[in-house]
């Protein structure tokens, strides 16, 4: 569960299946009474016809974990945190993060440092699209040294100037699915 949706889906889902999860978090669920083996497997048949997935392995739960903390983290918190991610991460999942960064390496191809750049240039598109915020508030807010820093990295990662983002007609964003 990547969105807001993504977790109105499940809780939804639930429901349905008679399931009272009073603890519904960006991609994880926690249902306070046993469940059966047919339970089990009716809550992964509906999440699947919803289009998500229920996950067993301990590995790719973490991976989703560490994904679904940095995704917050940018997207949903009005201000960043004033701790470097690695401590972050360290803090909201109790793992060493060296251990985090090789299981994510391992797993997604890619660094966590890479996965949350992509993140901050998505918030940052988004940011640009509302019009409120200048470059320099832009930069500020999502802690990058400088506006020049925050120009370099978006137009390493989209191949445009954020100037030129911003004058487009047809501005386009990932979902954060897809990130």
């Amino acid at each position: 569960m990547v969105s807001l949706r993504c977790k109105m889906i499940v809780i939804e889902e639930l429901k349905k299946l008679g399931l009272d999860a009073p603890i519904v978090h960006l991609g994880e669920v926690e249902i306070k009474e046993n469940i059966t083996e047919e339970q089990r497997k009716s809550i992964k048949n509906a999440l699947q016809n919803a289009g998500l997935e229920v996950m067993d392995d301990k590995k790719a739960i973490l991976i989703e974990k560490i994904k679904n903390v940095i995704i917050e983290m940018i997207h949903h918190t009005p201000q960043l945190p004033k701790i470097n991610f690695s401590n972050y991460l360290h803090e909201k999942l109790n793992y060493d993060y060296t251990y985090l960064a090789n299981l994510f390496s391992e797993t997604e191809g890619t660094t966590i440092e890479h996965f949350i750049q992509l993140h901050k240039i998505e918030r940052v598109k988004e940011l640009i699209m509302y019009n409120e915020l200048s470059l320099t508030e832009i930069a500020w807010k999502l802690h990058y040294s400088s506006v020049a820093h925050l120009s370099h990295q978006f137009k390493k990662i989209t191949g445009l100037t954020p100037s030129f983002f911003k004058s487009l007609k047809n501005k386009k964003r990932n979902t954060l699915e897809n990130v």
